[in-house]
């Protein structure tokens, strides 16, 4: 399949070049030249699947003609190991639980995925891919993880100091071996606009081969519709109802999942886009203009975007027409004040410890449906396990809630991450010395 710049349509490149390219030179988006349609008896049998034969079967349809089917299988059965279980909150609601895997967010779907399609897909190259990728907190760990020790990558991840919880610069900033980090002075926009002017910087491109792994790339992408399928599946075992999906968005490359997988005919009710304070798509539902803001550091920090890349692919699945997008996406945002309310209230009334990223999206959740006569299942995602937030999950309950092993073994390791700040020539020069 060809994939093409969402800023011309008539840029098109292979696979494997939007994938270690990440982002096309007009500074747009890579998007599949066509969302190929499933077939009915793939929606009939989901119930049956397991997550990995989802992976496998959604793969094949986008990566097919590149991969071969030997190789889509171990991508998707040795990146997907592990479960996205459907958990009752109480009425018709459910929380998709995205953090089994082992850094503990749903960001280790669509990292481990990319990182071994990459080790196939640089297959016989001579050079290392350096890899860019701009975080607000478990980006950088996902991919840390997922790339640790993958032959002809490099990773150097940015992260805003001091904007991050503390377990995530620990799953960030300790590694070693083919994984750089960086510390910078400023916010994760600052971060991200790093990268993008990597990408975009001619004489760099000619000394470095640079690829990315946030969710611009579309090998991050894609294996974020997996769950979609899967929650779908889970969904029917119970009841035939209608589905609506809740999804805390930040950077909105979850969402953007969710919208290809319904393109591809998941049958779903209604999306909503739950953000918190960076209220930057809701202002443009309302108003029809889309205008980039500051972001905001809040309790949900891997949120705290104020011009969100992937919307770029939202208009460009709807046409850029303000009228459609709301056709099929909701949104609202909530304080860090809600945010603890929401904590303490799920905890109370039902024993559930949200994170403050899921307590963003369940607080949308259950007002979009308490204004709806359609009677629905409502899931919202649950996208990073709460012991990554302990200080704030902590103190909002009043207790000490576990930390699970797989975290637990980090926080002693001594910190490796480079300072720098928000400059661009700085960063371009740290490239230029440490790897040319």
């Amino acid at each position: 399949m060809k994939f093409y710049s969402t800023k011309n349509k008539d840029h098109q490149v292979s696979l494997k070049e939007a994938v270690l390219k990440g982002l096309p030179p007009d500074n747009g988006l890579y998007m599949p030249v066509s969302i190929p349609k499933l077939p009915a008896a793939f929606f009939e049998d989901l119930k049956n699947l397991s997550l990995q034969e989802i992976a496998c079967q959604v793969s094949s349809a986008f990566f097919g003609g590149d991969l071969s089917d030997d190789d889509i299988r171990w991508i998707a059965e040795d990146a997907i190991n592990f479960d996205a279980p459907l958990h009752h909150i109480h009425d018709s609601i459910f929380a998709l639980e995205l953090f089994h895997g082992p850094t503990l967010a749903f960001k280790d779907f669509g990292a481990r995925f990319m990182s071994r399609m990459m080790s196939r897909l640089l297959q016989g190259q001579k050079n290392d891919v350096k890899i860019l990728v701009a975080t607000s907190g478990d980006t950088g760990s996902a991919v840390a993880q997922g790339f640790y020790g993958i032959e002809g990558t490099h990773v150097v991840i940015l992260y805003p100091s001091g904007k991050v919880s503390k377990i995530q610069e620990q799953q960030i900033a300790t590694l070693d071996k083919n994984i750089t980090t960086l510390e910078v002075d400023g916010t994760f926009d600052d971060c991200q606009h790093l990268v993008k002017k990597a990408f975009l910087d001619m004489d760099l491109n000619k000394m470095l081969t640079l690829s990315s792994a946030n969710s611009i790339n579309i090998a991050r992408l894609i294996p974020q519709s997996f769950y979609y399928f899967y929650l779908y599946g889970q969904c029917r075992k119970l009841n035939s109802k209608d589905i609506c999906i809740c999804v805390p968005s930040g950077n909105f490359g979850n969402l953007t999942a969710g919208l290809i997988a319904q393109k591809m005919g998941l049958p779903v009710y209604r999306f909503i886009a739950a953000v918190n304070a960076n209220d930057t798509f809701p202002k443009y539902l309302h108003s029809g203009v889309f205008k980039p803001q500051p972001s905001v550091k809040t309790l949900s920090n891997a949120m705290d975007v104020g011009n969100p890349s992937n919307l770029g692919r939202v208009f460009d699945l709807y046409e850029n027409n303000v009228v459609i997008v709301r056709r099929y996406i909701d949104s609202d945002s909530y304080d860090d004040d809600k945010t603890r309310k929401t904590i303490r209230q799920v905890y109370d009334s039902h024993g559930y410890i949200l994170d403050p990223h899921g307590a963003v999206g369940y607080s949308a959740l259950v007002e979009f449906l308490a204004e709806q006569e359609h009677n629905v299942n409502g899931v919202f995602f649950e996208t990073a396990h709460p012991a990554k937030f302990k200080d704030t999950v902590d103190t909002v309950l009043g207790t000490d809630i576990p930390v699970p092993s797989r975290l637990k073994r980090f926080m002693d390791r001594p910190k490796t991450a480079t300072a720098i700040s928000s400059d661009y020539s700085a960063f371009k020069d740290f490239l230029l010395t440490s790897f040319n």
